[in-house]
């Protein structure tokens, strides 16, 4: 039995679906469980006291959660105490450098997950092309903008849906144990040729505007982000703007036995969204 926690985000959406295609018997643990119908079991972040009966009977856990990373380190460790013989875990790129505030803050869960003695598998993405179509979206639907603080430096960002189907063959075939993937899309891009992508797909003007880390900072506080995340936010351009972000690994085409998704795709895929 798999637990999948993180069920409703980007990634735990896309393996859920793969799990389900392919027929492979899982839960989802989530804080309110009553609205995601069979299957979905208590699993709360903030209260530890949920993990065990989430975790009876469970032999492979997907590890996920959203912001508080140090959270994930009390279901490592009830994870362990229930006999899990396999965690695969959600990291971050560049996570093995601890090269930034995320970074560093995943490094963290995931040396946990290493001392415990469980096998493990860590997933590291490029950051999402679907950060476009949901955190930057009413930019670019409002104002024709994607607006960053990255210098307009090369990403090769990768498309969420091949990240949740690299988790799915990471929990249901042998071999992962004791890997970290670094997880791109087939070509690193600036955020001035994705604006030109998404433009081309949706008939519109998009265009990327390089903001300064102070007014980023400032623009992520007036959204509403707390200022610590605001500013681990910033550290992470930073980062990219050293050229971090820019190679393109073979890591998901050796998983998944085909190319990983263009940015075409994704944007021709999405294009409604930005209308």
């Amino acid at each position: 039995m798999i637990l999948v926690t993180g069920a409703t985000g980007k990634v735990g959406r896309e393996l859920v679906r793969e799990l389900k295609a392919a027929g492979v018997p899982f839960r989802v643990g989530v804080r309110h469980p009553e609205s995601h119908g069979e299957g979905a079991v208590l699993f709360d972040f903030d209260r530890p006291e949920t993990f065990p009966t989430a975790l009876a009977g469970v032999d492979r856990l997907f590890l996920l959660t959203s912001g508080g990373t140090e959270r994930e380190v009390a279901a490592v460790e009830a994870a362990k105490q229930a006999r899990v013989s396999h965690v695969v875990k959600l990291s971050v790129w560049g996570a093995e450098e601890d090269a930034c505030t995320i970074g560093r803050a995943h490094r963290a869960v995931e040396k946990a997950i290493e001392a415990s003695g469980l096998p493990w598998t860590f997933l590291r993405p490029n950051g999402f092309m679907q950060n476009l179509s949901t955190y930057k979206r009413d930019g670019i639907r409002s104002q024709g903008v994607i607006a960053d603080s990255t210098a307009d430096s090369a990403w090769s960002i990768v498309d969420a849906r091949d990240v949740g189907a690299v988790a799915a063959k990471a929990l249901t075939e042998r071999g992962h144990e004791g890997r970290a993937y670094k997880l791109s899309g087939p070509e690193a891009l600036s955020q001035t040729q994705m604006a030109e992508k998404i433009s081309e797909a949706t008939g519109r003007t998009v265009r990327y505007v390089d903001l300064s880390d102070a007014a980023y900072r400032a623009a992520q506080v007036g959204f509403g982000v707390p200022q610590a995340w605001a500013d681990a936010l910033v550290d992470l351009n930073v980062y990219y703007r050293t050229g971090a972000g820019a190679p393109v690994t073979p890591d998901v085409a050796k998983i998944l036995r085909r190319p990983p998704g263009t940015f075409d795709r994704f944007a021709r895929d999405h294009s409604a969204v930005w209308q």
